[in-house]
């Protein structure tokens, strides 16, 4: 393995939508690749047909891209030299048939003829015999249709006839089967809880289990990333590659943890009602006509998307959480990677796009608040724009709150903060307002200190306590009791507006 160039590849099925736990293992053989120099190859198992999905393909390309973890190999990513990277156009070129048969070869698989019927009565047969677990296994296959129970001529005859027909591994009946694990360690499974896996099926279409194997041996791919829920099936793949006589081809494997529900029962799912997106972009499944709302149109950043996945199951043994791609290349390794599964917190996923939000520059905030202002009829000069950006991030997970959080900087208030009215309106705190708005119009600076001054001034005067009418101040100004720094807000608001606001407060709320 020392000398093996670094090659992972990421290889969805066109199912559907791709799930943010397919990002996270994308991501995570993203990270590795980089790391250690080496290649990341996006490799599309489209092997199952029935399931195809329409524009999946696309989806996944997309999502990769807005993730900002993009394939150097692959499709869509520009053809390398181990192309195509489609299982259908590589089944055209008959690879899967020829490994299947040196397998047939060997002794290590064997032709099935089983109908759907035979299969269903031997199911039955052994749920009858109280089997737990029935399968088509060592046992099992002593008692159906296939080359090792039917006579040679019988089997030739069979084939020459175009029988309908799978090819299965012929697995051992009581052997140790064992692997390492770069996040599990060692994995040791004595064959007999091990089925015969099919290898091809009766249209010539290979299964995952023999197709990402060839494809792995055919790509030189180094690691092999995948979710745990491939473990159970590891074993039989450790003994397709030990048939073959390719174990040196074997790549490493790594089992990611499940993501788990918010309450740590069960695997997360893209159902899932947190309220927190389960995609990272829209889609909407032709199938089953459901529709999925996407990390990126609910106003997260692909940053603190990456940010969040990176950190569910992985640590990187320090306190920091907040990881810019390049950080989490270079601090990633799978030793780091959790064996048990890792609770999926809507919070934090919030918390994540907070600290994005907060880190942006004004400009760039401002550039994804104009055009939610103009949905709004709302037109504003640039800086002005920026400046609300400045003040109400702040307490902002989404740029799509500014509009709550921020609109009386547009538009004056209608109505006032009834709590706040019912408790700090009085007679003193009316004389204070009346007093303040007369003291504002002689002001010729109009800053942030020059006002907080002359507030707490005129406060003085009055024979308040500047705490006793700062809320109701506020919500002369913005018709809500909290928000940005009061005097910051007034400098932005200007002199006049100022003025203008506490003047109609006065005459409305008397």
């Amino acid at each position: 393995m020392e000398n093996r160039r670094v090659r992972l590849r990421f290889a969805p099925s066109p199912t559907g939508g791709l799930h943010m736990g397919g990002v996270r293992t994308a991501l995570f053989s993203y990270l590795f690749a980089k790391k250690h120099g080496g290649d990341f190859i996006l490799r599309i198992e489209d092997t199952d047909q029935t399931r195809y999905v329409k524009g999946a393909e696309e989806y996944i390309i997309e999502s990769l891209k807005w993730c900002g973890i993009e394939p150097n190999e692959g499709v869509g990513f520009g053809d390398g030299s181990h192309a195509p990277y489609r299982q259908s156009e590589r089944k055209e070129l008959g690879i899967y048939a020829k490994y299947a048969q040196q397998l047939i070869d060997g002794g290590h698989a064997y032709y099935a003829f089983d109908s759907a019927e035979e299969l269903d009565a031997m199911r039955k047969r052994l749920e009858a015999a109280k089997v737990v677990a029935p399968q088509y296994n060592s046992v099992s296959r002593q008692n159906m249709r296939n080359s090792l129970t039917l006579p040679e001529d019988e089997v030739k005859k069979l084939l020459d006839a175009s029988t309908p027909h799978v090819i299965r591994l012929k697995v051992p009946r009581n052997e140790e089967i064992r692997f390492h694990d770069i996040i599990r360690g060692w994995v040791v499974v004595n064959s007999s809880q091990v089925d015969d896996k099919v290898l091809l099926k009766s249209d010539g279409m290979p299964t995952y289990h023999l197709a990402h194997i060839v494809d792995d041996i055919e790509m030189e791919v180094s690691h092999a990333v995948r979710g745990e829920e491939w473990l159970p099936s590891a074993p039989s793949h450790v003994l397709i590659y030990r048939y073959l006589g390719m174990e040196d081809k074997m790549p490493l494997f790594a089992h990611l943890p499940l993501i788990l529900k918010t309450d740590g029962n069960g695997k997360l799912s893209k159902r899932d009602k947190s309220g927190i997106p389960m995609f990272p972009l829209n889609w909407y499944d032709e199938r089953t006509k459901e529709s999925y709302v996407g990390y990126r149109e609910s106003g997260f950043f692909p940053e603190a998307f990456v940010n969040m996945l990176a950190m569910l199951g992985w640590n990187p043994g320090t306190t920091q959480e907040i990881f810019s791609m390049e950080e989490l290349v270079q601090a990633f390794s799978f030793e780091r990677v959790n064996k048990s599964g890792a609770k999926f917190d809507p919070e934090k996923t919030k918390w994540f796009n907070q600290q994005y939000l907060r880190m942006k520059s004004d400009a760039a905030l401002a550039a994804l608040f104009i055009p939610i202002l103009k949905e709004k009829g709302i037109t504003a000069e640039q800086h002005f724009v920026e400046n609300v950006c400045r003040l109400v991030k702040e307490k902002a997970h989404f740029v799509s709150e500014f509009w709550a959080n921020g609109n009386y900087f547009f538009i004056a208030p209608s109505a006032y903060d009834a709590d706040v009215i019912k408790k700090r309106w009085n007679e003193q705190s009316a004389n204070f307002i009346k007093t303040v708005t007369e003291s504002f119009k002689g002001l010729t600076s109009f800053t942030a200190a020059e006002t907080e001054s002359t507030f707490k001034e005129t406060a003085e005067k009055v024979g308040v306590g500047a705490g006793q009418v700062m809320q109701l101040f506020r919500v002369c100004l913005s018709g809500v009791g909290g928000g940005p720094m009061l005097f910051e807000m007034v400098e932005l608001l200007g002199k006049d507006e100022v003025v203008k606001r506490l003047e109609t407060a006065i005459n409305s709320i008397n």
